[in-house]
Formats: C-alpha cells, structure tokens, sequence
C-alpha cells in the first residue's frame, strides 16, 4: 500500500502542477508566453517590470494559487521519493545517492513556492538550483539503481532525460537559448524531472494493478486444485 501511495503522490503532484499552472496563465491579462516566461513568473506577488535575465512585465492575479502549487509538487515528490522503496530502488550507496538528490528537488520546489522570486529571490534561486542541479542529476543515476523490473526505456529514459536537462540548466545559466527562449530553455531544464516521476508513477500503479489481477485466478486455481 505505502508503495502505491508513492507512485500515486508522483502522478497526483505533477498533474496538479500542470493544470494550476494552466489556470494561473490564463489569468494574465498580458499574454503569458512559454518562451518568453519564466515557470516563476506564474508565483510573482506584486505586478511590475522585470528587467533580469530577460525584460518582461509580470503580473499574476493567481500568484497565491501557483505557489500553493509549487509547495504542494514539493511535498508530494518528497513523499513518492520516501515512499517506493524497495520496489522501485536497488539497495547501495548509489540508489541512496539518487534518492536523496530527487529529495533535494522536492525541497526546491517547494522553496519556490514558500519564497516567490519578487519576495525572497535568494531563496527561490536555491529552489531552483536544487531542482535543476541536484534533481538533474539524481535523475541521471535512475538509470544504474532502479529495480530491473523497471523497463529499460524507464530506466535509461531518465538518464538521457537528466543528461539534455542539465546541459539545458547550463545553456539557461549563460543566457543561450537556441531559438526556445528564457521560459522554453527553462522548461527543458525543468520539466523531464517531471515527466520521468508521472511516467514511473503510472507504470508503477498500472504494472502493480496488473499483477494483483494475475495473482488473484492463480490463487483460485490452486485452492481449487488443493480442494
């Protein structure tokens, strides 16, 4: 069951996110641009123009909503890193490694949440590094510590998902955007994180479904047998 509630609090995490981050964009009166926005605009507290990096007006009546968002994503992460265990995890230096590392994501996502980038900055830039340096990473050591019932597109999909982020964390960084703009550049470097914990969540919940149904007329089958 504990297993379950992790691959569950990744899948409930992410979709929450994604929709509120839909309702939050449609509430700016300016157009809100996947290019040209950062994901941190969205929980700006006061409306003003920002000139860092790019110059762009903020201004987001449904700020409290998003950072609610962000701080609900952290916990639910922490909670499906904590939770999947055994089932999900090999034992050894390097699954614990990878584990704490996602941990460190969670917790940046929800310093972004607790400290918007107009009212503490130092804070959310912490976020944010935890979630696009230290999660990035621990994302590329998924593919060497899962469980081998894990499919191998799950487990080195992630690692070449880790791989194009953090080298998209770097080209963010030094302002290289590759005709993607600021918030798509961004968006390459924080979005596979998420991706890979909905995937492994669905399969998760799906594959541990699947088996329980298997397991259920194998069981009949031999009190009958026994009978």
């Amino acid at each position: 069951m504990r297993v379950r509630i992790g691959y569950a609090a990744w899948i409930v995490g992410v979709v929450q996110f994604f929709v509120v981050h839909g309702i939050a964009e449609s509430a700016w009166t300016t157009p809100y641009s996947w290019a040209h926005n950062n994901i941190s605009d969205l929980g700006n507290a006061v409306c003003a123009l920002q000139s860092e990096p790019e110059p762009r007006y903020i201004c987001s009546p449904e700020h409290g909503l998003m950072n609610g968002s962000f701080i609900a994503l952290g916990v639910l992460f922490l909670l499906g890193v904590a939770l999947t265990g055994g089932a999900l995890w090999r034992r050894g230096p390097a699954a614990v490694a990878a584990r704490v590392l996602l941990a460190g994501a969670g917790v940046g996502f929800a310093l972004a949440g607790l400290a918007p980038a107009d009212v503490n900055e130092n804070t959310h830039v912490l976020g944010a590094l935890l979630i696009m340096l230290l999660g990035n990473a621990g994302l590329v050591l998924t593919g060497f510590v899962l469980v081998r019932d894990v499919p191998a597109t799950l487990r080195w999909g992630g690692v070449v998902l880790g791989v194009v982020a953090l080298a998209a964390f770097g080209l963010f960084l030094s302002r290289t955007y590759l005709g993607l703009g600021m918030g798509g550049m961004e968006r390459v470097a924080a979005l596979p994180l998420l991706a890979w914990a909905l995937s492994v969540g669905v399969h998760g919940l799906t594959d541990r479904a699947a088996r329980a149904s298997r397991a259920v007329p194998a069981a009949r089958g031999r009190l009958g047998h026994g009978g």
